[in-house]
């Protein structure tokens, strides 16, 4: 048996190649992350006859264009979980950290776990890809309700309470009727201009228009708060106007790239076979689904449902020590802090939802009952999500 260590850097690895007993067949050298040296590098593998396996610690993004030449090659490559390689590492006293050293403790990993290892399957690259565009779509919806509250705090100037009158983004069809309403008439002295008939005629003529529902009733409600709102922009200043539009403008190219990234999600996850039982679950929508799915991944790479809320960082571990045993414990926080906020929302919308016959949400109900805060039970009922997550997905590979 032949282990391959590789520390992985940004563009470029070190690498060592080790037999059992530590006997050390290449000493750790250098690899640049381009074609050519990574050709030199698969050549230099193949050349023993030995069985190989190659070990790396996963590193966010720069690990990936070594994993998948070497893929391409037909390589055994195992990715391990940075936390389990760092327990490894640190075992001894001094612990000495340098890229050579780090590449002989990767390669001695494989050895003494050389039947523990798994071999990185392409399907992966469809979970990671499917994770990268979660990501994303988080990061997008930060900027999108910074420049949100950018263009309320201009509203507050030009149409003082006009957003309490319409609904926000609309997630199916990336249509903003805010937005679209206020870069049309963009101050309150463009509605109180006109007559209130004229208006309602103007707006039913630009609902139409935008393919909103008409509304004589809400032209009334918008002119009334429009006569009895006080600006404090005047509309003569040119860069009213401008701040206005400028502030709808960056909210609509948010909200398309926000659009186009969750419509390639649920092109991808509708391909994989526990979308429909993961978004037939009470709590996860069009949205959360492909979330949910992409920061979990494969399913078949936890031992059991308690490994995966382990890898949520929502396990309270037992801390036990002689005659005290402790029971008021906190959640780890040790996993996935992206998973955990996911399955926050999930757990926030099975509660608006109510499903009267739901064993989460009957759990988040109880644990309402006995008196425990709206974020510890929503956690709690995660939990037990997580599990149910687990047996339906698991039943699926199980069966097929």
């Amino acid at each position: 048996m032949i282990s391959v260590g590789i520390d992985v850097s940004k563009e470029k690895s070190t690498v060592c190649i080790v037999k059992p007993c530590g006997e050390i067949l290449m000493k750790p050298f250098e690899v640049n992350h381009t074609e050519d040296e990574l050709y030199k590098l698969s050549s230099l593998i193949s050349r023993f006859s030995d069985e190989i396996k190659i070990v790396m610690e996963a590193t966010g993004v720069y690990h990936l264009p070594i994993l998948s030449y070497l893929k391409d090659q037909n390589f055994f490559v195992s990715v391990i979980n940075p936390l389990e390689m760092k327990r490894y590492r640190c075992k001894g006293i001094r612990n000495p950290k340098t890229d050579k050293i780090d590449s002989i403790v990767v390669a001695n990993y494989g050895i003494d776990f050389w039947y523990h290892l798994k071999d990185y399957t392409k399907s992966e690259s469809v979970y990671s890809e499917l994770r990268l565009l979660g990501r994303q779509y988080r990061s997008y919806m930060k900027l999108r309700v910074e420049n949100m509250l950018e263009l309320t705090h201009m509203l507050d100037y030009t149409m003082p309470g006009i957003k309490t009158l319409f609904s926000s983004w609309n997630k199916t069809s990336g249509k903003d009727k805010l937005a679209d309403f206020v870069d049309e008439y963009w101050h309150f002295d463009n509605i109180t201009k006109l007559s209130e008939e004229e208006f309602i005629q103007s707006y039913n003529s630009w609902s139409k228009k935008n393919k909103y529902r008409q509304s004589e009733a809400k032209a009334k409600q918008i002119y009334a708060v429009a006569k009895d709102g006080i600006p404090t922009l005047p509309s003569s200043t040119p860069s009213t106007k401008m701040l206005v539009h400028e502030s709808v403008k960056m909210i609509r190219e948010i909200v398309s790239t926000l659009t186009k990234i969750l419509s390639r999600m649920q092109e991808i996850a509708k391909d994989l076979p526990e979308y429909n039982i993961v978004r037939a679950m009470n709590g996860v929508g069009d949205v959360i689904a492909p979330r949910l799915i992409g920061e979990i991944g494969d399913i078949r790479r936890f031992h059991g449902a308690k490994a995966l809320v382990a890898y949520a960082g929502i396990d309270a571990p037992p801390y036990q020590s002689g005659k005290f045993t402790g029971t008021d414990r906190h959640i780890s926080k040790r996993g996935s802090s992206t998973l955990r906020k996911v399955g926050f929302e999930a757990m926030t919308c099975l509660k608006q939802s109510k499903p009267e016959h739901d064993a989460v949400y009957l759990y988040i109900k109880k644990k309402d009952a006995e008196g425990k805060p709206n974020k510890v039970s929503k956690i709690a009922g995660f939990n037990k999500f997580l599990h149910i997550y687990y047996a339906r997905v698991m039943e699926i590979y199980i069966n097929n």
